[in-house]
């Protein structure tokens, strides 16, 4: 087993965390899925990519937790440092298992790494791109460490907000909107108990085995409603519709859910940025090297331009560069360019690939940050395993 100490860097972005909609736990006992939830509020899996594999991947959810080691990559040196450590939950920034596993027989690292966990009743969960595009996620990370403000997302999500449209008795608007409201409805960027609302009358006959809590069975009534529309993110909706149909007076609850066009700015792929002060194209490689630990910078031509605006992108990034040049970015980090890449430079943008495990490496700080402070009397350890399957000479 080979460990190596890497670097801690505490996030800037940390200020930001307590306007996450998650309660402190202080508790000694807590589940596998209790811990999911927390990191869940931090990085939502439904904004992971369609192609990815998060969530549980092994072990079983009701758990009881001893110990938590976080990890870019699980691997079977890992897996030995969670016994060594007692910890039998493992959040694992990459998934171990990322296509269907047909046979479970030991002939590769990833059947090795599940019968070993498996063995030692060791639970596996990875966030991958749900952390990739969460708000203060892997690339805000990297925004933190290179000393970037005003920063953004460098490609929004699409088709990540939904709007609820309901229709609610004028008598109990407030209970149900405040429900609604509690649940993550309402909630723009900045802002929340965002809503609007419009006056009208309902109508509605019920039946003879229907149960109405206003009006009588066989008659028709006419009720004075208000019909509200409120935006929310796709992670909420199954909390949003519980709390409506708990909240509202009456036995069948008219109501409509609809994704809509609209750009979510908090919900993507890359961040875009700005130095405080403009530096030369060598200083910037220089302070990018050391910054990230990185053993070389391979980059396109240099334009003999000052460098302000940097776009970034942790992984594999070259579908981005696009978006880059169109941000009008300087310089734009990621990491396992192809050689025509290069290419796609053309002069207006220096494309700089310092590595996947350089450009990732610093994630599994920031979920331990996240984690310490959301349920700090709980043994949370970073793992000092080396996973970096690529070696320079």
């Amino acid at each position: 087993m080979i460990w190596e100490k890497e670097v801690f860097v505490t996030p800037a972005s940390q200020r930001n965390y307590n306007n996450l909609s998650l309660n402190n736990f202080f508790f000694n006992k807590m589940t596998v899925k209790d811990i999911t939830q927390i990191l869940e509020e931090f990085a939502p899996l439904p904004y992971a990519e369609d192609f990815d594999n998060v969530g549980l991947l092994v072990g079983n959810a009701t758990n009881e937790v001893s110990g938590i080691l976080v990890t870019l990559d699980t691997l079977e040196n890992v897996v030995d440092e969670a016994v060594a450590k007692n910890c039998n939950l493992i959040v694992s920034f990459h998934p171990i298992i990322f296509g269907g596993l047909k046979k479970i027989t030991g002939k590769n690292y990833v059947e090795r790494v599940v019968i070993k966990a498996i063995k030692n009743d060791i639970s596996i969960y990875s966030n991958h791109t749900a952390l990739d595009n969460a708000r203060y996620g892997v690339n805000a990370k990297i925004c933190d460490v290179l000393g970037l403000s005003n920063t953004k997302v460098l490609i929004p999500q699409k088709n990540t907000i939904k709007k609820l449209t309901t229709y609610i008795p004028k008598n109990n608007i407030e209970e149900v909107k405040n429900a609604l409201f509690k649940a993550g409805a309402g909630n723009i960027g900045n802002y929340s108990n965002c809503s609007f609302s419009v006056e009208g009358n309902g109508s509605y006959k019920a039946n003879e085995e229907a149960n109405p809590t206003i009006g009588e069975k066989g008659t028709t009534h006419i009720e004075n409603e208000i019909m509200i529309t409120c935006v929310f993110g796709k992670d909420r909706e199954s909390a949003i519709t519980k709390a409506l149909l708990s909240s509202h007076p009456y036995e069948e609850v008219a109501y409509d859910i609809q994704t809509i066009e609209n750009t979510n700015q908090h919900i993507g792929m890359g961040m875009i940025g700005e130095l405080d002060e403009e530096v030369s194209e060598l200083e910037f490689l220089k302070e990018l090297k050391l910054k990230m630990n990185a053993k070389l910078v391979r980059h396109s031509a240099l334009l003999k331009k000052p460098i302000k605006k940097v776009a970034v992108l942790g992984g594999s990034g070259s579908f981005a560069i696009g978006a880059a040049k169109a941000a009008k970015a300087d310089v734009f980090v990621t990491a396992d360019l192809k050689y025509h890449q290069f290419y796609e430079a053309e002069n207006q943008i220096i494309l700089a690939d310092i590595g996947h495990f350089e450009t990732e490496q610093f994630t599994k700080n920031l979920l331990v940050d996240y984690l310490t402070k959301k349920i700090p009397n709980f043994a949370i350890h970073l793992s000092e395993s080396i996973t970096n399957p690529i070696n320079y000479f």
